[in-house]
């Protein structure tokens, strides 16, 4: 054990004394690595970009205690204990929120003119005094302390300030925020729409029962447009769009840090599965911060955390309340300035990424061209066999991620983020300000942003599994919610429709009109279509009285044929060997689909009373598994 034992009664300025002597030079002496153990992890550093310390402790030489205490022999250097002896509210005034994160730094104490200063990194004292300082006349003496501690630190300090940014990191015009909750426009419109309707259909019920048939067509053939010609692109042109070279590139030669986001909210059982899926990444650990993110009042997901032994590269960050918003883009936003990483990635909490994802979204960042800001990995679910709404979101979703989401992508549209299992180069994120923290599809919103301000997604043949939604209120809940978020985004960015033609051109303009507007009025008017299936059981059907029988047939026929493509979609999605066992039941999604009806009313209830809502996904809730949760390094079909 180490005997690097320092104590500093009280707090006085403290310089350098006698000869500097290198960190691994400080431990080799103590006895806690040996010289070979030293050249090593010296060698390490050459290819990582992170501290000695940080090297060392990811090799589980030393700990990260004994780490702080070698720093404060080198430094010459006060420990503090923050969370015992915490800084007063009052020296929030000598620095902004801002420079606390961009250097991970908090004023501990003031004595006259002498500012003491917690830091983990007494190394870039110098740096720190000239960016975050300047001409200010106080004498800045550091005192070390944990990183986790100044993180909590910065929340005791700046945390109101900071949680008012994060609900509003977006600009007010590129953000729904500027409704008003209670929605009295919106309730204005839905009454108006709604009896204009109703009133046709007492006037004119057989014509007007026509005329929604063939919106309900008209979205069904626009949907049917873009999944047939993706479809065709993906069969010509494969699942990897922008891949030039099938092989892997090389490592890059300095590897960099890479931060990934995982918001938690109400979760009891999850913590510990996490970890250990996590723990099997084969990115080092030195440059690896997977930041928990809880909200503030959240018990117990803090409980859980609290029962459960965090390895040193995870961190917490908790949420302060700021208003009534509470959700997962506001959390993003705020966990956002407490990573240290230059590649910031989310993953929710249920997910298992295959072990080699990171070092592959670094390799393909290192090799891409400046303007591809996003990484979207492919999404696929461990327990797809639990029951039939399993099996048909598993199938649902391979069509999406393995079929759809490719021949978009090669068709040159804008591509909807998915929730997780995407990573962004910070700079690029930051520019664009974060996530609507009040658009429930905060990923499809962010991008339409990153296409409009000129930037590409990359597709990236890298797989996390995660827990298909088999109940089916839970499913209702879930669904609803993205598609009132499709409908929240459509309307903002359809705002000002010639801006956004000018942004992305006309193709991808009637693409962003496709996937956001018809995929929810799909939903909306599909119990009309349902009614194709009236004669079947002697019933005459609307349209043959108003259009005639010719007319009538030849929109069943078009219907049968959308209802075939979908099918067909499907069983190429799964199959490859993993999923073979799910192409039987393909022909059951028309069955499967009849739920998104009832989830596109609840949203369209929702869109009108309350927008901001977060229907929240419980995870955690299956623990069957195809796979026994692997996270191998399979490619997806």
């Amino acid at each position: 054990m180490s005997n690097l034992g320092l104590e500093l009664k009280s707090p006085k300025p403290a310089r350098v004394r006698g000869r500097y002597r290198p960190l691994g030079r400080i431990l080799v002496d103590a006895g806690l690595i040996d010289q070979a153990a030293l050249v090593h992890a010296l060698e390490a550093q050459q290819t990582l970009d992170a501290p000695l310390g940080d090297i060392l402790v990811a090799q589980g030489l030393v700990s990260r205690s004994e780490v702080t205490k070698a720093l404060v022999l080198q430094h010459q250097i006060q420990q503090v204990d923050l969370d015992t002896d915490p800084p007063k509210a009052t020296l929030a005034r000598h620095l902004t929120a801002e420079e606390c994160l961009r250097h991970k730094i908090v004023p501990w104490r003031c004595l006259g003119k002498t500012l003491f200063l917690a830091t983990s990194r007494p190394d870039r004292l110098s740096e720190i005094e000239g960016e975050a300082f300047g001409d200010v006349d106080l004498d800045i003496v550091p005192v070390l302390a944990e990183p986790a501690q100044i993180d909590r630190r910065i929340t005791a300090l700046y945390g109101p300030v900071l949680a008012r940014r994060a609900a509003t990191r977006v600009p007010a015009d590129q953000s729904c925020r500027t409704w008003r909750i209670a929605g009295p426009g919106r309730r204005l419109w839905a009454c108006t729409v709604g009896g204009a309707a109703a009133l046709l259909f007492i006037a004119l019920p057989a014509w007007t029962f026509t005329a929604f048939v063939a919106l309900a067509l008209c979205c069904s053939a626009m949907i049917m447009t873009l999944r047939l010609s993706s479809f065709v692109a993906r069969c010509l042109w494969g699942n990897t769009p922008h891949a030039s070279d099938p092989a892997p590139p090389p490592v890059p030669a300095r590897r960099p840090k890479v931060s990934v986001l995982v918001p938690l909210l109400h979760e009891e059982e999850i913590a510990g599965a996490l970890i250990a899926r996590l723990g099997q990444l084969t990115y080092p650990k030195a440059l690896l911060q997977v930041v928990l993110v809880l909200e503030e009042g959240d018990q117990m997901t803090r409980d859980t955390i609290a029962r459960t032994r965090l390895p040193f590269w995870f961190d917490v960050i908790e949420v302060p309340q700021a208003g009534k918003l509470r959700t997962k883009p506001r959390a993003l936003n705020y966990a956002l300035d407490f990573c240290n990483g230059s590649i910031i990635g989310v993953w929710d909490a249920e997910d298992a990424p295959e072990v080699d994802q990171l070092d592959r979204v670094v390799q393909h960042f290192e090799h891409a061209p400046p303007n591809v800001a996003c990484v979207q990995g492919v999404l696929d679910y461990y327990n797809a066999r639990t029951n039939w709404i399993s099996r048909c979101f598993a199938l649902e979703y391979a069509s999406w991620w393995r079929v759809i989401l490719p021949g978009v992508a090669h068709l040159g549209l804008i591509i909807p983020l998915g929730g997780t299992t995407l990573f962004f180069r910070r700079p690029i994120l930051e520019k664009l300000c974060g996530w609507d923290s009040h658009n429930v599809t905060e990923d499809a919103d962010l991008g339409v942003r990153l296409a409009r301000h000129g930037y590409r997604t990359d597709l990236l043949p890298t797989v996390t599994y995660e827990e298909a939604n088999f109940r089916a209120w839970p499913w209702i809940k879930q669904r609803s919610r993205w598609l009132k978020g499709f409908l929240i985004t459509w309307v903002v960015h359809s705002r000002a429709p010639l801006q956004l033609i000018r942004d992305v051109g006309i193709i991808r303009f009637l693409g962003v009109q496709t996937l956001f507007l018809a995929t929810f009025c799909q939903f909306i008017f599909a119990p009309f279509l349902w009614t194709f299936c009236l004669p079947l059981f002697g019933a005459s059907h609307p349209v043959e009285t108003t259009l005639g029988p010719e007319a009538f047939y030849s929109l069943f026929g078009f219907f049968v044929f959308a209802e075939i493509l979908s099918i067909a979609i499907a069983m190429t999605a799964v199959s490859g060997s993993q999923h073979r066992h799910l192409i039987p039941w393909a022909i059951t999604l028309p069955f499967y689909f009849i739920l998104g009806s009832f989830a596109a009313y609840k949203a369209l209830y929702e869109f009108v009373v309350m927008p901001f809502y977060w229907d929240k996904t419980e995870h955690g809730v299956s623990h069957k598994s195809d796979n026994g949760m692997q996270t191998r390094s399979a490619r997806p079909p």
